[in-house]
């Protein structure tokens, strides 16, 4: 008998929509763009040629609309795999799971999804400027490993070689390692994006190797992870979200992946901090690729 989820774990709320998200099964497009700065949805809100639903409930915040014929729905995450879990699993929630039995449907529905954000480069070819996307994941936080499917979607020959290659302190977390949806990377890098491989930090300072009055546990952080190799691909750059956008997506069934602005150059020590235009030109071409 297919399970029946209690209302402690599938929280919906007294208006019918799901707990965090505040958004009805009916009210997401089967495309999704996911970004972490709530105000970045108005920006590709901006390109609808129609809206049919707006939510905003704490970093959540969400447009459905029409662009070129296509539904798309815009979602803000918030920074963080931690939000990530929420998103993803609530995503899913929404297309898989009936709300009035709480049972899962038992035709399931796949998401297309895409993030759109921003990220420190970490190579002399991915300077200030340049559109990165994230062929695999190499997930610091930790979150992969809570869940029974993580072995199934995880490239373990990747985890070993970073382990290895890293000299990975046993205090942290286990570094897990994933791909993005093959067929959604081709059609959405094109031929303008590096591809590479994304370190996804739980933390903006140290994580990432920045060192303001905290000194770092590994001076020799970044330097070791710019100098990782992997069947040809370097580490392009640091970013928080991708490894949990890929991994949630593949354990649910869905497709994914993750494309960001570089604004930091790590080895230049230059950064941008007025680079709005720069990621609207990106989402728009996300949205026309997606």
């Amino acid at each position: 008998m297919n399970r029946i989820i209690p209302s402690s774990e599938l929280i919906i709320n007294e208006d019918g929509t799901i707990f965090h998200l505040h958004l009805r099964p009916n009210q997401i497009a089967s495309k999704v763009i996911l970004m972490g700065d709530p105000n970045r949805v108005d920006t590709v809100a901006s390109f609808f040629d129609s809206i049919e639903i707006e939510t905003i409930n704490r970093e959540f915040h969400s447009i459905t609309g029409t662009y070129q014929g296509k539904r798309v729905t815009a979602l803000s995450t918030g920074i963080g795999c931690d939000n990530i879990d929420i998103v993803m699993t609530e995503l899913d929630a929404l297309v898989n799971i009936d709300f009035s039995t709480r049972q899962i449907k038992e035709k399931l529905t796949s998401l297309e999804i895409v993030r759109v954000g921003t990220c420190g480069g970490l190579q002399e070819n991915t300077p200030v400027g340049t559109y990165i996307a994230s062929a695999k994941s190499i997930g610091l936080d930790g979150l992969l490993n809570f869940y029974a499917k993580k072995d199934e979607v995880c490239d373990e020959e990747l985890e070993k070689q970073f382990i290895a290659h890293m000299n990975w302190e046993k205090t942290l977390c286990i570094p897990y390692a994933v791909s993005a949806n093959q067929t959604l990377l081709e059609r959405i890098s094109g031929n303008d994006m590096i591809k590479g491989i994304t370190v996804c930090c739980g933390g903006f300072y140290g994580p990432q190797g920045r060192e303001l009055r905290l000194s770092l546990a590994d001076s020799n952080l970044n330097t070791k992870i710019q100098s990782f190799e992997y069947n040809g691909l370097h580490v392009t750059n640091y970013e928080m979200e991708s490894s949990a956008v890929a991994g949630m997506a593949q354990m649910l069934g869905h497709k994914a992946m993750t494309c960001c602005l570089v604004i930091a150059g790590r080895r230049s020590g230059e950064a941008n901090t007025t680079y709005k235009n720069s990621i609207k030109s990106l989402v728009e071409l996300v949205l026309k690729r997606i």
